[in-house]
């Protein structure tokens, strides 16, 4: 998936799932095999196939097949989305915290 069709949307749903978090969890420390990403999360190497396609396209994962080992390493372009999405956010919700201060000052 090209960087421009990654989505804060797409990738928040992606980590919205505990199985993901913890691969990119672990992939944060260093590039895995398929196979060590699958043991300590106790499924099957199908499902963290599935769930690294996903991660790839979000932009939080890649992965790379040298003979017949696939190597999974973390990706940024998903979190770069992500933090261009809270930093557009942060604004509005400062703007609605100072007021709710205001509100609760008065009283």
């Amino acid at each position: 998936m090209h960087p421009s069709e990654i989505t804060a949307e797409r990738v928040l749903q992606a980590l919205g799932d505990p199985t993901r978090r913890a691969i990119v969890q672990r992939l944060a420390q260093g590039p895995l095999s398929v196979s060590a990403l699958a043991e300590p999360l106790g499924i099957t190497l199908t499902a963290v196939a599935q769930h690294l396609q996903l991660l790839e396209q979000c932009g939080l994962a890649a992965t790379e097949k040298v003979g017949r080992v696939r190597t999974c390493r973390i990706a940024t372009a998903g979190l770069d989305v992500l933090e261009r999405w809270i930093r557009a956010q942060r604004p509005l919700w400062e703007r609605r915290l100072d007021n709710l201060a205001a509100i609760l000052d008065k009283e």
